[in-house]
């Protein structure tokens, strides 16, 4: 088997190196002789150091001259050889138990696919409250967070990949797509939830709960229209760091 990683980048210089390190160390922690993997970190038209520094840990880097995260994914997707995708934000770290975990349900040729619960440290209570309700939805849905999202290369070509009209929330349009294309194959998606995905809470320390509040509200009482303009997104897309 060969997997591989996806990590897309804007301005990651501070967390870049560490996120590739834990893909490494969790990968060597579960090596076998028939499984091969390459990590792809795709620079979303950084102005900061992401793309050096990835260079440095060995990592392949393509670049993305559109910032948006689907589109970025997608192209990191275009070049990857892997029989499986995994992907993964620079914000996060994984973990040897996880991929453990992942490669299990890989091997089992049951699965189309999965995401996993997160964690996030550190958190505001109504932050904590509001990841408890999305740990909730996400695992009674199996819809994955788009921190981690993991797939057959197969059925992500044949979904057509991620939607590139949508500027957030793409993660769940994917794991629709892969839930249908797995049933009609006898394939399940689901999420993983013995080894949470650890992941920044920075959004959180940059952004006032009022701000959060307003994007999320803004969301669920327009979707369509909100998640299709990057500009209606100002949380994923004003370049906070």
């Amino acid at each position: 088997m060969h997997l591989s990683i996806i990590i897309p980048a804007f301005n990651e210089e501070r967390l870049i190196t560490h996120c590739v390190d834990s893909i490494t160390e969790s990968l060597a922690a579960n090596q076998k002789l028939d499984f091969t993997y390459e990590v792809i970190v795709v620079d979303n038209n950084s102005t900061d150091k992401t793309a050096e520094l990835a260079r440095q840990t060995g990592a392949k880097v393509v670049f993305e001259p559109v910032n948006q995260i689907g589109l970025a994914r997608n192209a990191g997707a275009a070049v990857a050889t892997g029989d499986w995708l995994l992907f993964v934000d620079a914000d996060s770290l994984l973990n040897p138990d996880m991929v453990a975990d992942i490669l299990q349900l890989i091997e089992t040729r049951k699965y189309v696919g999965c995401g996993s619960v997160i964690h996030m440290p550190k958190l505001p209570w109504w932050a904590a409250v509001a990841l408890h309700l999305w740990t909730i939805t996400s695992v009674l849905c199996r819809w994955a967070s788009g921190a981690l999202v993991v797939c057959r290369t197969d059925a992500f070509r044949e979904v057509g990949g991620f939607n590139q009209d949508m500027f957030a929330a793409e993660e769940i349009d994917l794991s629709q797509l892969l839930k249908k294309w797995g049933r009609k194959r006898n394939l399940k998606f689901t999420i993983l939830t013995r080894h949470p995905l650890v992941t920044s809470s920075r959004k959180v320390q940059l952004y006032t709960g009022r701000e959060v509040a307003d994007q999320i509200l803004q969301v669920l009482l327009s979707p369509r229209r909100t998640l299709q303009d990057k500009k209606k997104l100002p949380i994923w897309y004003n370049g906070r760091r």
